[in-house]
């Protein structure tokens, strides 16, 4: 008489294995720009969403580059916004689709420049916070993204983070986006 530790290994072989598709990239990636804007020696512009501070955050929408669309999230600068360059690179591979988040800084800028600039969602305003207070308000996500980005900032490199995770170097394929 079969046990049932006898059957079931006749059972498991007896069934051919399903193949199914990854849930990674049904749909095209979300790509979005965050900008990193420091005041003085100490201090960071973040948009205030009713109590949530987080960076301030645009879309770069189809044929469009992340550097433009970087200009359409904070408005009213007298020369314009002083963008350096693009000082890190975020994948986050979600569900069904990649979220890539282009990070780009910009010069030093003064209380009185910040003063004059207004946030593309009227929702939310601009506050000039210590960067430590920031750091400590934002999720763990949002706290690597900065301080990756400041230290890319400081050394005149381009951060590339992959699911959390900071790597040695941007893929080919991003590295011109």
């Amino acid at each position: 008489m079969s046990t049932i530790t006898t059957v079931m290994p006749v059972l498991r072989g007896a069934h051919p294995e399903r193949r199914t598709a990854p849930y990674e990239n049904w749909r095209p990636p979300v790509i979005g720009m965050s900008l990193l804007v420091p005041v003085g020696s100490d201090s960071l512009v973040v948009a205030d969403l009713r109590d949530l501070i987080l960076m301030p955050t645009g879309s770069v929408h189809d044929g469009r580059k992340p550097s433009e669309a970087a200009h359409d999230v904070l408005h009213g600068a007298p020369q314009g916004l002083p963008l350096l360059r693009r000082v890190a690179l975020a994948c986050t591979q979600m569900r069904r689709r990649k979220v890539i988040t282009h990070i780009w800084a910009t010069a030093p800028m003064t209380r009185e420049d910040v003063g004059a600039l207004s946030y593309h969602d009227p929702r939310a305003d601009i506050r000039v916070l210590p960067t430590m207070r920031v750091l400590n308000e934002l999720t763990q996500p949002g706290r690597l993204r900065i301080l990756v980005a400041l230290q890319a900032l400081a050394t005149g490199e381009t951060a590339y983070i992959e699911g959390g995770i900071v790597q040695p170097s941007t893929p080919p394929d991003l590295a011109n986006e």
